[in-house]
């Protein structure tokens, strides 16, 4: 979708006609239906005469097709396997979400539900889903689970709630956001059998209303509760998001292991070159800030203009402005990349004139990766996948390429149908052709700070965000972003190793 340079100011109008659709907001706290499952919580230890057998609950992590994410999965399935054979418990199930489908769909969860039904709906009590970076405790997750009648729809997680309506969730319950809750995938959710078999029905008797995924644990929760006829998120305060090994997680079920991915020595700045897209009516609003902020840690940076500017500088692409979509400029950029006219390195960063972003905390992110793979990185957002559709790096958060996946790009025919069109859509399609994984990060982000929920930001380190709608940008850099002024990111984080598969 078109990430906001030089368009005009926010409508939510006219975020409505990019998104073809708009969810209506739901205006009244009063309609969410109170199911009493906190009462029935409370009271369930009676439904259960034994802890559930391990071999009753199929794992399901939140897996991704690039090789350093594929590898790290592998890695935790086998911590599971291992788990499971140390406490002499039946071998469970642990399925790697991005095998699970032809396309990218899987990782958008509802497409796959009747796949879930069917190969587990009669054996298996519980889907227990888990991110990368998510750890178990198998005995405690047993006894969490075994307090729930797995007869019943169960729909478990740590909730989240908006603090004020956002446009990541189409502005709904907009009178009182923090009614409303949705599940931190980082904790682990989990979903009961007899939920799962009466939503694959629901996937295969009703298309899914939206084109777009843009904030999937939003729009799960939002499907399941179905405007009342559904099941809300209960709250499990054993799923947490602590870090592993710290006090105040010795009762968790679930932690972390790391806010931030750090795989050794951090990719060296002049291996990473940032093209900033800009346009002349911006020049003396948005550079600035950007020269205020994070520019003073880019070794190599360009903005990419409809008018030269020496005093910047700015460089003409020979490109006309657009008031969206900038596919046109955004591929004059990729093709710039390759040429002799700026220095070679590994990665290619492109963001908007009012993203946000910490170039310390990427290159120990891109640590993580191998510039001789085609990787495409950043927040991921979906068109179409319930129909075999794509998967894309929304724009405003800041698209990553490597040197590989730039050069099998401009080696293929794929190319913009016109300037204007969204250009990471275009790429997102043009990626899915080829072959090549969409690699999400949650650090990423194509809003600002206010926009996402304060519990679900406290166990990130982020790498980027978006927009300066209402806010001073420099003091959310300043605040979010500035290495001096977060001390979680001068304190030594969990090391991961790169390993070839």
């Amino acid at each position: 979708m078109p990430t906001g340079t030089c368009l005009p100011g926010n409508k939510v109008a006219s975020f409505c006609l990019i998104f073809l659709y708009c969810i209506p907001v739901i205006a009244a706290a009063k309609d969410i239906k109170e199911d009493n499952h906190s009462q029935v919580q409370g009271d369930s230890h009676e439904f259960s005469k034994r802890l559930l057998d391990l071999k009753e609950i199929v794992f399901v992590i939140q897996s991704q097709g690039n090789s350093f994410h594929e590898n790290h999965a592998e890695k935790q399935r086998q911590e599971i396997l291992q788990q499971a054979a140390n406490s002499e418990q039946n071998l469970p199930i642990v399925l790697l979400i991005h095998k699970l489908s032809e396309n990218e769909a899987g990782w958008s969860i509802l497409p796959i539900m009747p796949r879930f039904s069917a190969t587990y709906g009669r054996n298996s009590s519980w889907i227990f889903f888990l991110e990368e970076e998510t750890t178990l405790k198998i005995p405690k997750l047993l006894e969490t689970l075994s307090r729930f009648d797995k007869e019943q729809e169960w729909f478990l997680g740590k909730p989240l709630h908006d603090d004020e309506s956002t446009i990541i969730h189409h502005y709904a319950f907009a009178d009182n956001p923090t009614v409303f809750k949705y599940p931190d995938f980082a904790a682990g959710w989990a979903l009961s059998m007899p939920l799962i078999n009466r939503l694959a029905k629901k996937v295969k008797d009703e298309p899914l209303k939206s084109d777009f995924t843009i904030d999937l644990k939003h729009e799960i929760a939002l499907y399941i509760w179905e405007n009342g006829n559904g099941p809300s998120l209960t709250p499990v305060q054993e799923l947490c998001t602590k870090e592993e090994g710290s006090p105040a997680a010795k009762d968790c079920a679930t932690t972390l292991k790391t806010y931030l991915p750090f795989c050794g020595d951090p990719v060296d700045k002049k291996d990473i070159f940032i093209a900033v897209k800009t346009c002349r009516k911006f020049h003396k609003e948005r550079i600035p800030v950007v020269k205020k902020t994070w520019q003073k840690h880019a070794a190599l940076i360009e903005y990419y203009s409809d008018h030269a500017d020496a005093t910047i500088p700015t460089i003409n692409l020979g490109v006309p402005n657009t008031e969206r979509g900038h596919c046109g400029k955004t591929f004059a950029i990729l093709e710039r990349f390759l040429s002799e006219a700026i220095p070679k390195t590994n990665w290619l960063v492109i963001v908007d004139d009012d993203t946000l972003i910490s170039v310390p905390r990427l290159q120990k992110l891109l640590s993580c990766y191998d510039a001789n793979e085609p990787v495409f990185l950043g927040e991921r957002y979906g068109y179409g996948l319930g129909i075999g559709g794509y998967s894309y790096i929304t724009g405003g958060g800041g698209m990553v390429f490597s040197r590989e996946a730039v050069v099998r790009l401009l080696e293929s025919n794929c190319r913009c149908y016109s300037n204007d069109a969204p250009d990471d859509m275009v790429l997102g399609m043009c990626f899915n052709g080829l072959g090549i994984p969409v690699t999400h990060s949650a650090l990423f982000h194509q809003a600002r700070p206010d926009d996402y929920s304060r519990d679900y930001l406290a166990h990130q380190i982020p790498v980027s965000f978006h927009k300066h709608w209402n806010i001073d940008p420099v003091t959310v850099f300043n605040k979010w972003l500035a290495e001096e002024n977060d001390p979680r990111s001068q304190q030594p984080q969990h090391t991961m190793i790169r390993e070839e598969l």
